[in-house]
């Protein structure tokens, strides 16, 4: 029997996400939290972070929303609300201002996943901590995929079904962020 982590203190993080995400969709917010260059060089700053938060359409809120409940299902009971809060804000932060500073050619930017690449390197990295050998090869799994898509370009079925081009480079952001927020982690468990 699975031992699904559904106190809430481990469920209602991820759902109050999906409920951000959902609510920006239902009223249609893009235009004022979508990352756009132009305008956050025009001084609409809030943009870099409230752009993980809004998506090209339903289907590529759906996705994010399986995302996050994947993530859920595999490191759910490693957060407490506010560590959760904490790691998606900083990586919220993290991914707009690397969208800002590396990636030039993005005038437009939309969604989680790459916020979610940084939250399931996070959980693999506590996965390993804990002498979970899955971490391992979640780490490494994610890191693999992170490179074919640098090497390979994005998935042009998911690029038709959210009607939008998969920002890979955010992707690459999101796990280096991840990463970051696991080093604490590993040099704690290093120092056992």
């Amino acid at each position: 029997m699975l031992n699904l982590p559904l106190q809430p203190r481990y469920l209602l993080p991820p759902l109050f996400l999906m409920l951000f995400s959902i609510v920006f969709a239902a009223f249609d917010l893009n235009n004022l939290l979508e990352f756009n260059r132009a305008l956050i060089e025009n001084g609409e700053v809030w943009r870099v972070f409230t752009s993980q938060f809004v998506h090209a359409n339903w289907a590529h809120l759906g996705l994010n929303a399986l995302g996050i409940f994947l993530i859920w299902l595999l490191h759910g009971e490693y957060t407490s609300p506010a560590r959760y809060a904490f790691n998606v804000c900083f990586l919220a932060l993290w991914c707009g201002l690397g969208v800002l500073w590396f990636c030039p050619a993005i005038s437009i930017y939309t969604g989680l996943s790459a916020l979610l690449h940084g939250v399931i390197i996070w959980g693999a990295v506590k996965d390993i901590t804990l002498s979970l050998k899955s971490g391992y090869l979640l780490f490494i799994g994610v890191w693999i995929k992170i490179i074919m898509e640098q090497v390979n370009g994005p998935d042009a079925s998911i690029g038709q079904l959210i009607d939008s081009t998969v920002a890979i480079d955010a992707h690459l952001i999101g796990a280096v962020g991840g990463t970051l927020l696991g080093i604490p982690l590993a040099i704690k468990y290093l120092k056992k």
